[in-house]
């Protein structure tokens, strides 16, 4: 692993459209797993159990294939940690990453019902400094299973929002970036932008009707305001949790554009 790979090149705003490669004569394929996983799949990494405080949690790791390239702490969505992150933090460890999906709801609390997904996040919304603590403690278990120490956080939907809550409380060290898909975008009372010191990707859905273009205007604002390095991809015709196998949000351009320009965070982090 390379400590002085250049981050992320510069900062920008990109609207894709469907046509966008095609009009520059560019041939461009998504992974074969990103489509792969959303069929038949059986878990290569395991349900681990730690503790914080004494509360139990739950969390996923699966170490990588071959040596290791770095570590990607998984932030889960409303739900908590289901199939989903699960086949995510796999997706990672075949490209050669150890993966660990972080529990912050606690073992065996995975609310099925709307009203209980709201509850869980507001419980956490409400409480940042619980947020953060646990946060923290998924990656320190994390890296006691003996995982890289050098990191990327990324997250899905309410993950996403915990990803800038750790990059802007400068929550990672050895942060080699950040990645929120379909994730809430705004800045909490009480707290504002530095540098964070480690490139952030921003994956956007042009048709989120929860997150809007405003959101993502703001936060472009702040972080240009602290010189951050950042990337926002805005997806033409995506909604909401565009990136969710098997639902009817799920949108397979905007899922597969998305998983590239991670990719290229990634290998350009490590």
């Amino acid at each position: 692993m390379n400590a002085n790979k250049t981050p992320v090149a510069s900062s920008r705003l990109r609207a894709l459209m469907p046509t966008a490669l095609l009009g520059l004569g560019l041939a461009w394929q998504a992974p074969a797993s990103a489509m792969e996983m959303s069929g038949n799949w059986e878990p290569d990494g395991e349900d681990v159990g730690y503790q914080v405080n004494g509360e139990a949690f739950t969390g996923y790791l699966s170490p990588a294939v071959g040596e290791s390239r770095g570590t990607v702490l998984v932030i889960h969505d409303w739900d908590g940690i289901d199939d989903y992150e699960r086949k995510r933090a796999d997706m990672l460890a075949e490209m050669g990453y150890d993966a660990f999906a972080v529990d912050l709801y606690g073992k065996g609390n995975r609310p099925q019902e709307t009203g209980a997904k709201k509850a869980e996040t507001q419980r956490l919304y409400q409480d940042r400094e619980r947020m953060q603590r646990l946060t923290r403690a998924g990656l320190d278990f994390a890296r006691e299973q003996g995982v890289a120490e050098e990191t990327v956080v990324m997250g899905y939907c309410f993950g996403g929002a915990v990803v800038l809550e750790a990059a802007r409380n400068g929550l990672i060290d050895q942060a080699r970036g950040f990645a929120t898909f379909h994730g809430g975008l705004g800045t909490p009372e009480g707290q504002s932008w530095s540098d964070p010191g480690a490139p952030l990707l921003i994956a956007h859905g042009g048709a989120d009707s929860m997150i809007s273009m405003t959101d993502v205007a703001t936060l472009a604002g702040e972080l240009e305001a602290v010189g951050a390095t950042y990337t926002i991809e805005v997806y033409s015709g995506a909604p909401h949790a565009f990136t969710v196998f098997d639902t009817g949000r799920y949108q397979q351009r905007a899922d597969e554009q998305s998983w590239a320009a991670f990719t290229g965070l990634l290998e350009r982090a490590f």
